[in-house]
């Protein structure tokens, strides 16, 4: 997290001291650093740039759902960025935001009709279809406005991409995607239907991937699907890879997403070459985590140090409402203090005033602090705030985009007025 550095012993967003930002904003606050959101996102646009034949040969689709801020989406799509949506909601997100629908992909297993005609009606890119039902449905769906919706099958190839099970996308017995192999009945089933055009093959198994080698082994399968296809008259636009690239929590060392696509586009190069004499086939990505993940933290006011028998608990502002992925993966996030103190530390679970057990943000941290310290929860920029909830009736946290030494309030605390606006007391 180059971005988050210590400067003469404060923590600092780019050129922006975190303690200035909890003195303006308050805590529990979600931090995000503009210069680490373009670099991430180019990375992977520079490196497609690189292998790609033009500049409409690939496209990346950041996941919304990684972290959907509108001061997030509205920086990617001037960046050129494309997007992956998993609801409705989503895509009024991205349009909001300035990104062109016609850059949209619709992932998820339970599209509703009234988001299929959303889409339909906003002329997204392509459909991720799931299952034969769904392609009967958005073919219904589609006819009923007089249009043809464009359609890509999410094939589950069977690889097991080695990461926590709750993120683990692309095996037989995940709900995501048609079996490998069901997915040439469902490709002819696609093609004879009268309001659908299919245009693609979709495939994602799964997200934090350390290694490059499942998703390889994927794009092989995937390949092979294709050709069969094509044998069979069915011949496709594009080849969408997915996500997944890790993001470094802890002591990983996740593969370098330029590397990662230097072998997918020599792969995918070589076998054009080969069989289609060059001809192109657009390939699209769906990244989040890596993109956003370590450019955010989530900064926090330590309210108590409780010291007991067995444990020291460092009691802080912030909770699982705000950061379930603790309590829900028991995933590991750094935490460092704002001030650095020259104090003998002492080992701590970080933990929030939620009222369950498991609203934890860290354990058995060696930590130099006090109350009413502030602490920085690091790698907090995917699945932080999208996840967050109300429980306990506590406001979401502020977000705050720091772009230099320059901070932007990108979304407002919420406040105990705003949980129940939408409440009533019967007559």
């Amino acid at each position: 997290m180059s971005h988050f550095s210590y400067h003469d012993g404060d923590l600092f967003a780019e050129k922006t001291p975190l303690s200035d930002i909890a003195r303006q904003f308050g805590t529990p606050t979600y931090v995000y650093s503009k210069a680490a959101l373009l670099e991430n996102f180019s990375a992977y646009n520079d490196a497609c740039k690189r292998h790609s034949s033009n500049e409409n040969s690939s496209l990346v689709c950041y996941s919304v759902k990684s972290n959907s801020n509108l001061a997030v989406l509205n920086l990617l799509a001037r960046a050129g960025s494309g997007f992956d949506i998993v609801s409705g909601g989503e895509l009024l997100r991205v349009i909001a935001a300035g990104g062109d629908p016609r850059k949209v992909i619709f992932s998820g297993v339970g599209k509703s009709r009234d988001e299929m005609r959303l889409a339909l009606q906003h002329d997204i890119l392509c459909f991720n279809v799931e299952s034969i039902p769904e392609l009967h449905r958005l073919n219904d769906v589609a006819g009923a406005l007089g249009k043809r919706a464009a359609v890509s099958l999410r094939v589950n190839p069977n690889v097991d991409a080695k990461t926590h099970p709750y993120i683990s996308t692309g095996l037989k017995e995940n709900k995501f995607g048609v079996a490998y192999e069901d997915a040439l009945l469902a490709y002819r089933t696609a093609a004879d239907l009268p309001h659908l055009d299919v245009v693609g093959i979709d495939c994602h198994i799964g997200s934090q991937l350390l290694d490059d080698a499942p998703l390889l082994e994927a794009l092989d399968k995937v390949i092979e699907l294709v050709d069969q296809l094509d044998s069979e008259g069915i011949s496709l636009h594009h080849l969408d890879i997915g996500g997944g690239i890790g993001i470094t929590y802890d002591d990983e060392t996740p593969v370098a997403v330029g590397d990662y696509l230097g072998r997918l586009f020599a792969r995918i190069n070589a076998w054009r070459n080969e069989k289609y004499q060059g001809a192109p086939i657009k390939v699209l990505f769906e990244p989040g985590r890596s993109i956003v993940g370590n450019a955010g933290i989530l900064l926090t006011e330590v309210q108590y140090l409780k010291h007991g028998a067995s444990k020291n608990f460092a009691v802080v502002d912030a909770a699982m409402n705000d950061l379930m992925r603790p309590a829900m993966y028991q995933a590991w996030h750094g935490v460092q203090p704002v001030a650095q103190r020259g104090s003998p530390a002492q080992t701590y679970d970080v933990v929030g005033p939620v009222c369950e057990s498991g609203d934890w943000l860290a354990r058995s941290r060696s930590l130099a602090i006090e109350a009413d310290d502030l602490l920085a929860i690091m790698s907090a920029g995917a699945y932080g705030m999208t996840m967050a909830s109300n429980y306990n009736t506590r406001g979401r946290a502020a977000e705050i985009m720091v772009d230099g030494d320059r901070m932007h309030l990108v979304r407002r605390r919420e406040q105990a007025a705003d949980l129940f606006a939408l409440e009533s007391i019967p007559d």
